[in-house]
């Protein structure tokens, strides 16, 4: 079995091709576009209310620990739908795996709850 690399030619000059059209179009849109700095143009902005001190406040570990606790219990979610899609393939058996799996989901977040993770200060 030998390697055709002759075959691997177009897919390397649509390579090519994608990556000098994005970088061809960044060259030309910063060569032909308007540049009109004025300090009211240059002066940091966010949602029409004027800054004010540092924006490198620290976020609150609450924060984080909230994101991680929602992005782990909606990939768990995600389990359900294969199991709901062959739901009768997989018997009685299937039934008693998807309520080991539950029943752990579940004591996990009572954990949370109990230990106020999900409580704002």
């Amino acid at each position: 079995m030998q390697s055709d690399q002759y075959s691997y030619i177009p897919i390397l000059m649509q390579f090519i091709l994608a990556v000098g059209f994005v970088v061809g179009t960044i060259i030309i849109s910063g060569k032909l576009g308007p540049k009109r700095n004025s300090e009211v143009k240059d002066k940091n902005f966010e949602c029409g209310i004027e800054s004010v001190g540092n924006a490198r406040i620290p976020f609150s570990v609450k924060y984080f620990l909230v994101a991680i606790l929602f992005v782990l219990f909606d990939v768990e979610v995600i389990f359900l739908y294969p199991w709901a899609v062959n739901f009768k393939d997989l018997g009685i058996e299937g039934m008693l795996k998807m309520i080991v799996f539950m029943s752990l989901l579940l004591i996990g977040f009572f954990y949370i709850i109990k230990k106020k993770a999900l409580e704002w200060e």
